[in-house]
C-alpha cells in the first residue's frame, strides 16, 4: 500500500470470533454504520468473498462500489477498490493478531478520492474510517461471545 493510515484495537474474542464477523458482509449494515447495502458477488471454493458490492454513506462520501478481497490464511484479509462512482482508489487491511484470550485487530486503510483533496484530509478522513469500524467491530464481535 502506499500512504496509509493505520490503527489497532484489542478485542475479547479469538481471532477466528472475529474474523467470523469481519467475513459476514451481510450484517455489516448493523455495525458499521456507513455501509448501508453489502452484497457478495463472487466467492472462492471456501465460500469466502472474493468480490463484494458496497453502499456506502459515509457523510461526505456517498459511494456505491465493488472491492475484492484476497484471504491470507485464518487471520488476515486486505482488499482492493475494483469500480467505484467517487473513489480513485480504496486499499486496505485487517491483521488478527492471537494474545491470549484476545486478539490484536490492526486495520490499514489508503483512499484516494476522484475529486482533489489534500493528503492531510484524507489521513483524517482514513483515520475516522478506521477509528469507527474498529470501534464498531468490538462491539459487535464482544457483543456475540
Amino acid at each position: 500500500m502506499a500512504e496509509h493510515t493505520s490503527s489497532s484495537i484489542t478485542i475479547e474474542a479469538s481471532p477466528a470470533e472475529v474474523m467470523a464477523v469481519i467475513a459476514d458482509f451481510a450484517r455489516y449494515p448493523d455495525w458499521t454504520g456507513e455501509v448501508k447495502q453489502a452484497e457478495v458477488l463472487k466467492a472462492d471454493a471456501e465460500g469466502r468473498a472474493e468480490q463484494v458490492r458496497l453502499v456506502m454513506d459515509a457523510g461526505a462520501i456517498k459511494d456505491d462500489q465493488v472491492l475484492g478481497y484476497t484471504w491470507t490464511g485464518d487471520n488476515e484479509v486486505s482488499w482492493t477498490l475494483v469500480k467505484s462512482q467517487m473513489l480513485r482508489a480504496l486499499d486496505g487491511s485487517y491483521v488478527l493478531t492471537p494474545s491470549g484470550t484476545s486478539t490484536l485487530v490492526t486495520y490499514r486503510l489508503m483512499v484516494d478520492v476522484k475529486i482533489p483533496m489534500l493528503g492531510m484530509i484524507k489521513r483524517k478522513a482514513e483515520k475516522v474510517i478506521i477509528d469507527r469500524a474498529l470501534a464498531g467491530l468490538k462491539k459487535r464481535v464482544e457483543s456475540q461471545a
